[in-house]
Parts: C-alpha cells; structure tokens; sequence
C-alpha cells in the first residue's frame, strides 16, 4: 500500500475517491486469497475423507490435490503442505508417521474438550524420559511424541499428571482406534515374535503367559498371533 495509507489512512479515503477504489480493491484482493486457501484446503481434507481410517503419505495427497485442483480451476495448487499441516496441528488429521496422516471421524469425533496443559505435558514427557511408553522410541528415533490420557476422559479419566503417558504418534494412533486392552494384545503379540526372533527363552514364556489369560477368560480371540 502507498506510504499515505499508512501514515494517515481514515481521512485521506475518506477524502478522496481513488484511495476509496484502492481501498476495495485491497479487501476484495484479500477475500479472493482467503476463499481460495479455505477451496484449497477443502480439497485436501476431501480426499482423505474419501479415504478413512487409510494411512495415506503426503506424496499421494499432493499430487492428487494438484493435478484435481489443475482439472476443476485451471490454475496451480501452491502450497498444499501448508493445509495438511494445518490440518493436522487441528487434530482434524492423525499424524502416523513422518509424512504419513489418517483421517479418522470417529477419533475427531470424540476429540477431548480440554488437554492437559504446556506444563503438564512437559512435566509427563520429562517423567517418561521423552520415550513412547511402549516401544521405548524417542525423537531421536525420528518419532514424533504425544501426551495422551491412560484413562480417556469420556470413560472419566482425570486431566491429572497421573493420568498422561508419552507414546509415539503410531502407538497414540493404535490406541485411539483399539481398546488398551487390544492394543496391549497387538504388542505382546509383537514382542512374542522379536523374542522368537532372538530366542529369548524368557521372553517367549514371558509373552505366552499373557497371552494365555487372554484365552482363559476369552478376551480379543479375533486378533490371532
């Protein structure tokens, strides 16, 4: 804008006719810019829902969004990083893995009124040793660290530091779309097989006695080994 617009903005518009026209022209400018960044957006969130509960790697969102939004306008998609990200910032995206997200409407459905706070979060991760609680993997292991309830507030758990645990956006992802108790099967499931892989004698009969009370008081037999 003209140096004057900023120095004495009010009066000078009101005063003259083509500041008036400039003024238009910059508001029309800027809903222009803003209605395309929401049509933009809305066209990368479109085709996740149309893939949900997929893992999807941002390579494959990008290109159909560029190429689509290409067909349907006829002008270039810019910055379709930017929505994905904001998307996920939101929570409206789950972040699996480094440039892998899911859309999932029963996990954002069910999106926690309230979070634990700055300071709680730090207080878990410091606590935790800044390691997901289950595979034991930090950000030094190119994982991206969540702070997630035990107890889900919908099944009344406490916003307290008690209540949080650190795990690895694929483990929070786990969770989120598994009871505790299934995920915990998947995981000794999974742990039974490095020990096989090493064997380890005592992490084998570790991993079988677990998962024997499964069978003895019938819990999850849908998720075999």
């Amino acid at each position: 804008t003209p140096e004057w617009w900023d120095q004495n903005p009010l009066p000078y518009h009101l005063a003259n006719p083509q500041a008036i026209l400039l003024y238009h022209i910059i508001l029309t400018y800027d809903t222009i810019i803003t209605m395309k960044e929401q049509s933009q957006a809305q066209l990368i969130l479109e085709y996740f829902k149309s893939h949900p509960n997929r893992s999807i790697p941002h390579a494959e969102v990008v290109d159909w969004a560029t190429d689509e939004w290409k067909r349907r306008t006829g002008l270039v998609f810019r910055d379709p990083d930017r929505a994905i990200r904001k998307f996920a910032e939101e929570g409206i995206l789950i972040k699996i893995d480094k440039g892998v997200y899911c859309y999932n409407a029963k996990a954002i459905s069910k999106k926690e009124l309230f979070d634990f706070t700055v300071e709680q979060k730090n207080e878990i991760l410091e606590r935790d040793g800044y390691r997901c609680v289950v595979c034991g993997k930090g950000k030094a292991d190119g994982v991206e660290l969540q702070v997630d309830h035990i107890v889900p507030k919908e099944k009344g758990g406490s916003n307290d530091v008690e209540n949080g645990e650190t795990l690895c956006a694929k483990h929070n992802f786990i969770k989120k779309n598994y009871s505790q108790r299934e995920a915990y099967k998947r995981y000794v499931l999974k742990m039974l097989e490095q020990a096989k892989r090493i064997n380890d004698d005592t992490g084998i009969e570790f991993c079988n006695e677990i998962l024997s009370l499964y069978d003895k008081y019938g819990y999850d037999d849908h998720i075999k080994a």
